[in-house]
Protein backbone atom coordinates (compact mmCIF):
# COMPACT_ATOMS: atom_id res chain seq x y z
CA UNK A 1 0.00 0.00 0.00
CA UNK A 2 1.54 3.58 -0.69
CA UNK A 3 2.55 6.04 1.56
CA UNK A 4 1.08 9.23 1.63
CA UNK A 5 1.55 13.09 2.59
CA UNK A 6 -1.09 15.34 3.60
CA UNK A 7 0.08 19.06 2.56
CA UNK A 8 -2.59 22.18 3.56
CA UNK A 9 -2.74 24.83 5.86
CA UNK A 10 -2.70 24.36 9.95
CA UNK A 11 -6.06 25.21 9.83
CA UNK A 12 -7.38 22.38 8.23
CA UNK A 13 -6.49 20.01 9.81
CA UNK A 14 -9.00 18.78 12.25
CA UNK A 15 -10.52 18.12 7.90
CA UNK A 16 -7.69 15.97 7.32
CA UNK A 17 -7.90 13.76 10.04
CA UNK A 18 -11.50 12.43 8.01
CA UNK A 19 -8.98 12.23 5.22
CA UNK A 20 -5.93 10.45 6.83
CA UNK A 21 -9.02 8.24 8.60
CA UNK A 22 -10.30 7.19 4.83
CA UNK A 23 -6.76 6.16 3.72
CA UNK A 24 -6.00 4.30 6.70
CA UNK A 25 -9.04 2.43 5.99
CA UNK A 26 -8.01 1.67 2.59
CA UNK A 27 -5.06 0.29 4.06
CA UNK A 28 -2.22 2.94 3.60
CA UNK A 29 -0.21 4.57 5.85
CA UNK A 30 -0.56 8.51 6.25
CA UNK A 31 3.30 9.76 7.23
CA UNK A 32 1.76 13.60 7.95
CA UNK A 33 2.70 13.81 12.00
CA UNK A 34 1.44 17.22 12.02
CA UNK A 35 -1.95 16.04 11.72
CA UNK A 36 -1.47 14.69 15.10
CA UNK A 37 -1.75 18.26 16.67
CA UNK A 38 1.40 18.76 17.96
CA UNK A 39 2.66 21.31 15.70
CA UNK A 40 0.26 24.32 16.65
CA UNK A 41 1.53 27.68 16.24
CA UNK A 42 -1.07 30.20 15.66
CA UNK A 43 -1.28 32.22 12.39
CA UNK A 44 -0.84 35.62 14.37
CA UNK A 45 3.32 34.71 13.65
CA UNK A 46 5.94 32.33 14.01
CA UNK A 47 8.32 35.35 15.58
CA UNK A 48 6.05 35.34 18.84
CA UNK A 49 5.40 32.14 19.36
CA UNK A 50 7.59 28.64 19.70
CA UNK A 51 11.27 28.26 20.46
CA UNK A 52 13.68 28.08 17.43
CA UNK A 53 13.99 24.48 18.64
CA UNK A 54 10.42 23.57 18.56
CA UNK A 55 9.87 24.94 14.57
CA UNK A 56 13.17 23.07 13.95
CA UNK A 57 11.95 19.88 15.27
CA UNK A 58 8.20 20.79 13.49
CA UNK A 59 10.28 21.52 9.91
CA UNK A 60 12.64 18.37 10.40
CA UNK A 61 9.37 16.30 11.24
CA UNK A 62 7.24 17.26 8.01
CA UNK A 63 10.86 17.29 6.08
CA UNK A 64 11.36 13.66 7.10
CA UNK A 65 7.46 12.64 6.57
CA UNK A 66 7.20 13.86 3.38
CA UNK A 67 10.80 12.29 1.98
CA UNK A 68 9.53 8.80 3.70
CA UNK A 69 5.95 9.22 1.42
CA UNK A 70 5.40 7.97 -1.75
CA UNK A 71 2.73 10.75 -2.67
CA UNK A 72 2.36 13.74 -1.64
CA UNK A 73 -1.66 15.51 -1.56
CA UNK A 74 -1.59 18.79 -1.34
CA UNK A 75 -4.78 20.92 -0.53
CA UNK A 76 -5.79 23.95 -1.62
CA UNK A 77 -8.28 26.87 -1.11
CA UNK A 78 -9.13 30.13 -2.85
CA UNK A 79 -6.11 32.37 -1.30
CA UNK A 80 -6.79 34.39 1.79
CA UNK A 81 -6.25 38.03 2.43
CA UNK A 82 -4.54 37.27 6.09
CA UNK A 83 -1.02 35.75 6.94
CA UNK A 84 -0.47 32.57 5.32
CA UNK A 85 2.79 31.04 6.26
CA UNK A 86 3.23 28.79 3.21
CA UNK A 87 4.62 25.63 4.13
CA UNK A 88 2.78 23.10 2.20
CA UNK A 89 4.12 25.30 -0.99
CA UNK A 90 7.19 24.21 0.20
CA UNK A 91 6.16 20.40 0.95
CA UNK A 92 5.02 20.26 -2.92
CA UNK A 93 8.04 21.76 -4.24
CA UNK A 94 10.21 19.14 -2.46
CA UNK A 95 7.85 16.60 -2.97
CA UNK A 96 8.26 17.89 -7.03
CA UNK A 97 12.02 17.65 -6.90
CA UNK A 98 12.27 14.44 -4.98
CA UNK A 99 10.07 12.87 -7.99
CA UNK A 100 6.64 11.77 -5.80
CA UNK A 101 3.62 11.77 -7.23
CA UNK A 102 2.03 15.39 -6.71
CA UNK A 103 -1.98 14.96 -6.22
CA UNK A 104 -3.55 18.66 -5.91
CA UNK A 105 -7.06 18.66 -4.37
CA UNK A 106 -8.71 21.99 -4.52
CA UNK A 107 -8.31 25.19 -6.92
CA UNK A 108 -5.24 25.80 -8.68
CA UNK A 109 -3.82 28.30 -6.37
CA UNK A 110 -0.29 28.79 -8.18
CA UNK A 111 1.23 28.10 -11.86
CA UNK A 112 3.01 25.01 -9.90
CA UNK A 113 -0.10 23.28 -9.77
CA UNK A 114 -0.38 23.43 -13.46
CA UNK A 115 2.78 21.36 -13.99
CA UNK A 116 1.71 18.50 -16.50
CA UNK A 117 2.79 15.90 -13.85
CA UNK A 118 0.37 17.50 -11.35
CA UNK A 119 -3.03 15.87 -10.86
CA UNK A 120 -5.83 18.10 -9.59
CA UNK A 121 -9.44 17.22 -8.32
CA UNK A 122 -11.53 19.85 -7.29
CA UNK A 123 -12.02 17.95 -3.98
CA UNK A 124 -11.44 15.04 -1.61
CA UNK A 125 -14.95 12.69 -3.37
CA UNK A 126 -13.42 13.51 -6.23
CA UNK A 127 -10.11 12.23 -6.06
CA UNK A 128 -12.00 9.32 -4.37
CA UNK A 129 -13.65 8.49 -7.24
CA UNK A 130 -11.34 8.33 -9.46
CA UNK A 131 -8.92 6.79 -7.46
CA UNK A 132 -10.81 4.90 -5.59
CA UNK A 133 -7.10 4.50 -4.05
CA UNK A 134 -6.55 2.14 -6.30
CA UNK A 135 -3.80 3.32 -7.89
CA UNK A 136 -0.71 3.15 -5.37
CA UNK A 137 2.23 3.03 -7.20
CA UNK A 138 4.10 6.10 -8.39
CA UNK A 139 3.76 7.36 -12.37
CA UNK A 140 6.54 8.11 -13.97
CA UNK A 141 7.08 11.23 -14.34
CA UNK A 142 7.93 13.39 -17.55
CA UNK A 143 9.36 16.94 -15.37
CA UNK A 144 13.06 17.84 -16.88
CA UNK A 145 15.60 18.67 -14.66
CA UNK A 146 16.94 21.82 -14.96
CA UNK A 147 20.40 21.98 -13.12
Amino acid sequence: MAKIYLAARYSRREELLTYRADLEAMGHTVTSRWLNGSHQISDEGLSAEGTREERERFALEDWNDLYDASHCIVFTKEPRGSNSRGGMWVEMGAALAWRKQVIVCGPLENVFCCLPDVERFDDWAALLDVYGWAHVEPLPLSLEVIV
